[in-house]
């Protein structure tokens, strides 16, 4: 390994850290993910898998998750689209494995590249990032 992919390693697990940091906000009992994008070294924008603004901090009705809640990918993703910031070229840190849904989303959003920690068992949204170009790293 590079010098500078050491350091890129190193840049990664600390973004990961955060990310993994920021689900604690989550108030979904079944799964809190959490989410960071990242465009040269600053970070743009955040997101953690909740219920949209305004409605009931609870996620799951008998033990299944609500169907209008935001992933945390999604969450960050619309948060930066209402700032002054553009995720175009950007890195998007997420503590599990991006489903189809998301993936759409990464790939509309101009995201380069995608670094998760936790492989979610359902790889479509993984296998679509690939085709569309996007570098996707499993940080280990």
């Amino acid at each position: 390994m590079t010098e500078s992919e050491k350091k890129q390693h190193q840049f990664d697990g600390s973004y990961l850290d955060m990310a993994s940091v920021w689900a604690r906000n989550s108030y979904c009992k079944r799964r809190q993910v959490g989410a960071l994008i990242v465009k040269d070294r600053m970070i743009i924008s955040d997101g953690y898998n909740g219920t949209p603004a305004g409605f009931e901090n609870v996620c799951e009705e008998d033990g299944v998750t609500k169907p209008y809640v935001l992933h945390a990918e999604a969450n960050a993703i619309t948060k930066v689209a209402k700032s002054s910031n553009s995720s175009d070229g950007a890195t998007l840190y997420v503590t599990a494995s991006p489903c189809l849904e998301c993936a759409k989303l990464i790939i509309q959003s101009g995201i380069k590249r995608v670094v998760y920690s936790e492989e979610y068992r359902i790889t479509d949204g993984i296998d679509l990032l690939r085709r569309a170009g996007i570098e996707v790293v499993k940080y280990e």
